[in-house]
């Protein structure tokens, strides 16, 4: 497998976002060592929360949130995706597989970091990743935050709108990262905001990743994941660990999930469900701090 490395000036002042960057390695499945970005804030001792991102983010998405829940004595990680931020990136498409992202975060997160009693908060393809995660390694969590996100089988169609944005992925000459996330919120980003979500790729043959992820969704029943996500659904559902929704008012992707969680989940009958007021599909820009907020206090009331 053939990885490209963004070259480290490329993260150059970037707005509001000084951590340090920490780098682990983590074996691919086919062979090879892979190198995995993260930043983390709050004390060591802290529960830890797991921030995972999703298409065509990074870590810097978390940086509002960061803050905020270090502040409450948490201890924020957020990983880069293999393929985004400061991780490395493998150069082909078919480099990219569903089951492969789930292994890569599992490798990080259990194998490197060894975290427990973790609360795993997804958004976008955050979640589809960190709930087979939860599904397939409970003993390791504590609760879920799912925002703005979903677990497809393919059994149902997915939005026009997603379509719409597959489509336009599949079929850019450049895929313009910045502008993908910008449109994804109900603010206006500002230029040096959308530059630094441009970062991570100096240039289209490093987006294998961010080209590919729409393209792994399952929109079929007899997608290769459909069967661990249906596993992961089953299991999900009779749990009782505490499922929490945040979702944003504005999303046309994926809002209608929240009831559909919220229903199915058994973790989430008991839990008042907020709904974040002026957030779209990337609502960590629109109301970051106050999303973080709602996760601090959710921490705080498990067991």
């Amino acid at each position: 497998m053939r990885l490209l490395r963004t070259p480290d000036d490329r993260f150059d002042d970037l707005p509001d976002f000084d951590y340090d960057p920490q780098y682990v390695d983590i074996p691919d499945p086919e062979g090879g060592l892979l190198r995995v970005a993260y930043v983390e804030a709050g004390p060591a001792d802290g529960r830890p929360v797991l921030l995972l991102h999703g298409e065509p983010s990074w870590s810097f998405l978390y940086r509002k949130m960061m803050p905020v829940l270090a502040e409450a004595g948490l201890r924020a990680i957020a990983p880069d995706l293999v393929g985004f931020g400061r991780s490395d990136k493998p150069a082909e498409m078919v480099d990219h597989t569903y089951a492969k992202h789930v292994e890569w975060m599992r490798a990080l997160a259990f194998d490197a970091l060894d975290l427990r009693d973790v609360t795993l908060f997804g958004q976008d393809w955050g979640g589809l990743i960190g709930l087979r995660l939860v599904a397939e390694n409970p003993e390791r969590f504590a609760g879920i935050v799912a925002s703005n996100t979903g677990l497809p089988t393919g059994d149902h169609d997915m939005p026009k709108v997603w379509w719409k944005f597959r489509e336009s992925v599949e079929n850019a000459q450049i895929f313009e990262v910045g502008r993908a996330v910008d449109a994804g919120c109900v603010t206006d980003l500002p230029e040096e905001v959308q530059a630094a979500y441009d970062a991570p790729f100096p240039n289209e043959m490093y987006k294998a990743a961010p080209r590919t992820m729409p393209t792994l969704v399952p929109t079929r029943p007899d997608d290769p994941a459909t069967e661990a996500n249906r596993a992961a659904w089953a299991k999900l559902s009779t749990m009782d660990m505490p499922f929490l929704t945040a979702f944003g008012d504005s999303d046309p992707i994926t809002g209608a999930m929240a009831p559909v969680l919220q229903r199915a989940m058994k973790g989430a009958a008991a839990l008042e469900h907020p709904t974040i007021a002026g957030a779209g599909h990337f609502l960590q820009e629109d109301k970051g701090e106050e999303l973080a907020e709602v996760i601090a206090t959710f921490v705080r009331g498990l067991p």
